[in-house]
């Protein structure tokens, strides 16, 4: 059984959950909210709950040793980006506005809070239970086009490094990475001084996180 931590129990993490939870015991599931009204929904799914704020949780329980199979990421702010700032420590990883023609490079972009960026391959609203084949899209039949995560591993900005988390995907619409992916990310950083942007992606959807790298440090 593969235990997986869902970072969030609003309306995604409550469906990850669900569906999770539906695959003949192959997931021991903990859903992680600060909000007590959340989470009686994911009690009475029978996943086990943690009371607390979601990136908090996260610097203070994973570990290099110790930590679960799959972390599905399911929160309002860019969770990899949020966890490395706060193990790079205080005042090391700074948000810093993305360059225009980086952005320009990307696919349907849309602004978030603060210096995030949001881009996708799709200028439509995707099927909740896309299963990203891998020959065409789910929704309009066309041959896929290059996965998003290589596609911002790519880009080509002089004095920018693109630093890409890939999330992958459990089930239809439910996606998360390894806490081995979230460590090899924070290593690649640690030794990078100046801008850069920070990615979460799948195939098909990322969210950007422009960066300035002030001596960051590995812990």
């Amino acid at each position: 059984m593969e235990t997986v931590w869902i970072i969030g129990a609003g309306k995604f993490g409550i469906r990850a959950a669900r569906w999770l939870l539906k695959q003949d015991g192959q997931y021991n599931v903990t859903l992680v909210d600060q909000d007590d009204d959340s989470l009686v929904r994911a009690k009475a799914l029978g996943c086990r709950i943690e009371t607390c704020d979601a990136v908090e949780f996260l610097r203070d329980r994973l570990t290099r040793a110790n930590g679960p199979d799959w972390i599905v990421p399911a929160v309002p702010v860019h969770l990899a980006w949020e966890w490395c700032r706060l193990r790079a420590g205080e005042g090391r990883m700074k948000p810093h506005t993305l360059p225009e023609e980086i952005e320009a490079q990307l696919p349907n972009c849309m602004h978030g809070a603060g210096y995030d960026l949001y881009v996708s391959h799709a200028d439509f609203l995707c099927p909740p239970n896309c299963n990203e084949p891998d020959d065409k899209c789910t929704k309009t039949g066309e041959p896929r086009k290059k996965d998003m995560f290589r596609l911002l591993s790519e880009v080509d900005f002089p004095g920018t490094v693109p630093f890409v988390i890939q999330s992958v995907q459990l089930g239809p619409g439910v996606g998360g990475y390894k806490p081995e992916a979230l460590f090899d990310l924070l290593d690649r950083i640690a030794s990078h001084r100046g801008p850069c942007f920070v990615a979460t992606a799948c195939r098909c959807h990322g969210v950007v996180s422009g960066t300035l790298l002030d001596c960051a440090q590995r812990k």
